[in-house]
């Protein structure tokens, strides 16, 4: 049976899986493992370890205690006599192993950072699994043999006090626990119907679990998030996995709501890339801190795949370079068999271990910035938001709208970043604050003299952009302008790159491309972004120029811009045809769909034979394509004194006739047609370019066809 390729299941949180020891193993191993479980848990509650769980406190502390004692038992018959050796003993031990597994499990998802607010709501729960794992451990601490618990005086005495405490210990949820989890529920329930909670209960829900700062409120958020998707993933309409979703959904909503509304200060934890930095620098001599970077990206893999080269890279990373139509391996430059990828599994658990030990958690797989699996409330069904979650997130956005409209400068500052987040976080809270009438009061940021404001707003706007209401606020409150405005005088880069996106999102529709190209500002200001963008602000450019350019109204105005120049300008610099000079060729090749692009194209000295050259280095088939098509589109505008100059190319005609065997069909076609110009050019009379001599079979099969 072929090894399975698919994602491996990720562990739910209270679930508590654990493997058997194999069988028939020896009895000294198995008792030094349980030596090593049993020192952990018993640490757990010793000094701050024992502060670390904010939920089910004295259960956790006394199971803790209970391991303490069975430490000191283990370690009692590990001093007294030689290892067990019956088979009892051994089966007995067994069980004990498994039992503990569970319960360094349960003890470690009880005091996980970020969990806080899910183990709350869940503490009966998480209280029957506790009494049921330490009912396991008093189970198999009767069935060892007498001889093994009998090995000395002490041995069976603490046998005896093990056995006996984790059969009696009481475990229930603590008081303050139980009452935290009504307060919880309770507001819920006003969330359902609109109302605004008491914020002095809901501080003390987040004091009783201690959730204390904007970052620990956030972290609790980003864990909830990634329990849904693992929750939801592949659960079709499994009714308990949708309850699960919009009792998530629900807490997510009160985690919003509570942040938004409860902390005044943003307290930015450490970037992730930074914390990965520390991870890799804290790699086991064993492993070079290089391996965990995609060699694409060179950032921290959070997604490891392995192509059929076996060379691994970050999945996003892979995929977007597959899908430009490259077929090759990007470190070793062999053509890769089959564009199915293999998780890397084992290289993805010591990345999150790293992580972990920096405090910082690796997202779930294939959730990436921008190309991730669909977020926790971003593109999930209508039926997976309660009426709590849809309460709680429009009082949250009001509250937002009112502190941007009215609030101080602090204020819009805070608030502008929050919205910045939710527009990012999922199409559900783009809609909340549509509706909400935020997209005018973002406008009227864009002026504002504090650049993190400004920075705050257009990034926000951008996400908003890609909500269909979101353009059509945007449009009927007059606000194509006011984003061009701050391409060209932005008081961050970041800000001018993400106002061009926008551009680009509003053009999405060939009316709005049109009016957009009729504001005066608009396709100069791409075009100088262009030439003196950085390299986002030139792709952000490039990609919105190119959708106005659905607008025929458009090109004119582009070609008057000095678009070609500054296109030409990217292609010179970019020797291999990279993603830069790939978006070049293909807005030439828009551009040259029309005769006043086409000439200028030709009018550029040495414009022509660059884009040869790409033709020929390119690796990416999408580039490729792009080159075959300006070519055709300059030919059909040029008329035959281009034919010649393109049949008079060194190294033309071989790429023409490798594309068309090995092309994908559209460009196959394209270099077929560009060939047949070509050679009834050179039909009347003159020399025509020599064909390359075939190398196989496909190569005489192409001759043929032509």
């Amino acid at each position: 049976m072929p090894p399975p390729t698919g994602e491996p299941k990720r562990r739910r949180l209270l679930s508590l899986p654990a493997v058997c020891p194999c069988e028939g193993i020896a009895p000294a191993p198995l008792l030094s493992s349980l030596l090593a479980l049993a020192a952990d848990l018993a640490s757990r509650g010793a000094g701050d370890a024992a502060g670390a769980f904010p939920v089910l406190r004295r259960g956790a502390r006394q199971a803790a205690r209970i391991a303490g004692l069975l430490l000191a038992f283990l370690e009692e018959i590990h001093d007294a006599a030689p290892s067990p050796a019956a088979a009892s003993a051994v089966l007995a031990l067994t069980e004990l192993h498994v039992a503990l597994q569970k319960l360094r499990f349960l003890l470690t998802d009880c005091a996980r950072r970020g969990a806080r607010l899910w183990v709350l709501v869940n503490a009966g729960l998480a209280a029957s699994e506790l009494r049921v794992v330490l009912g396991s451990v008093a189970a198999a601490m009767d069935a060892l043999p007498k001889g093994v618990v009998d090995a000395s005086l002490e041995a069976g005495e603490l046998a005896r006090l093990v056995s006996e405490q984790a059969w009696r210990v009481p475990v229930r949820p603590d008081a303050g626990d139980e009452r935290a989890a009504r307060t919880v529920r309770s507001i819920l329930e006003q969330f359902k119907s609109g109302v605004s909670p008491d914020a002095e209960d809901a501080r003390r829900v987040l004091e009783h679990i201690g959730v204390r700062t904007w970052s620990e409120c956030s972290e609790e958020i980003a864990f909830l998030e990634d329990e849904l998707r693992t929750r939801t993933d592949g659960a079709g309409d499994d009714s308990s996995s949708c309850s699960d979703a919009v009792l998530i959904n629900s807490l997510i909503a009160f985690l919003v709501y509570c942040r938004i509304v409860l902390f005044d200060h943003i307290d930015v934890a450490s970037p992730k890339p930074d914390a990965a930095a520390r991870a890799a620098a804290r790699c086991p001599d064993w492993i070079r801190p290089d391996a965990l970077q995609c060699p694409i990206t060179l950032d921290l893999m959070t997604d490891p795949v392995t192509v059929s080269t076996g060379q691994t890279y970050d999945r996003a990373s892979i995929t977007r370079w597959m899908k430009a139509g490259c077929r090759t391996c990007p470190v070793t430059g062999e053509r890769l068999r089959t564009v199915d990828v293999v998780p890397n599994a084992a290289l993805r658990g010591i990345i999150e271990r790293l992580l972990l030990s920096n405090g910082v958690s690796l997202p779930d797989a294939g959730a990436g910035s921008s190309g991730h699996r669909h977020g926790a409330l971003g593109d999930a069904p209508a039926a997976l938001f309660g009426r709590a979650a849809t309460g709680a997130a429009r009082l949250a956005v009001a509250y937002i709208v009112a502190q941007i409209s009215t609030g101080s400068t602090a204020d819009r500052r805070r608030a502008t970043c929050e919205a910045r987040k939710l527009c990012k976080h999922s199409g559900f809270y783009r809609g909340c604050l549509v509706d909400a009438n935020a997209v005018p009061w973002l406008l009227c940021l864009l002026s504002s003299t504090d650049a993190s404001v400004q920075e705050n707003a257009v990034a926000s706007l951008l996400n908003l952009s890609k909500h269909p209401r979101g353009r059509e606020a945007l449009f009927e409150a007059g606000g194509v302008g006011l984003v061009v405005d701050v391409i060209n005088v932005g008081a961050r880069a970041e800000a001018r790159q993400n106002a061009a996106a926008v551009l680009f999102y509003l053009s999405s529709d060939a009316e709005h491309a049109e009016e957009i190209g009729r504001i005066p500002e608009s396709i100069p200001t791409l075009v100088q972004l262009i030439r003196d963008g950085a390299h986002r602000g030139r792709k952000n450019a490039m990609v919105s120029l190119y959708g106005l350019l659905q607008s025929a109204s458009n090109h004119g105005k582009a070609v008057a811009a000095g678009s070609v120049a500054a296109l030409a300008a990217l292609l010179s610099g970019d020797r291999d045809g990279g993603d830069v000079g790939g978006d070049a060729v293909a807005l030439l090749a828009r551009l040259a769909e029309h005769p006043a692009g086409a000439q200028a194209v030709l009018a550029r000295p040495g414009l022509v034979a660059r884009v040869v050259e790409l033709l020929a280095a390119s690796a990416s088939r999408s580039g490729k394509d792009h080159c075959v098509a300006l070519l055709v589109s300059l030919c059909r505008h040029g008329g035959e004194k281009v034919v010649a100059l393109l049949g008079r190319m060194p190294g033309l005609m071989a790429s023409l006739y490798t594309l068309v065997a090995d092309g994908s069909p559209q460009t196959c076609k394209r270099a077929r047609a560009l060939l047949n110009m070509i050679h009834r050019h050179y039909e009347m009379g003159e020399q025509p370019p020599a064909a390359p001599a075939p190398a196989s079979e496909a190569g005489e099969r192409v001759v043929r066809v032509l």
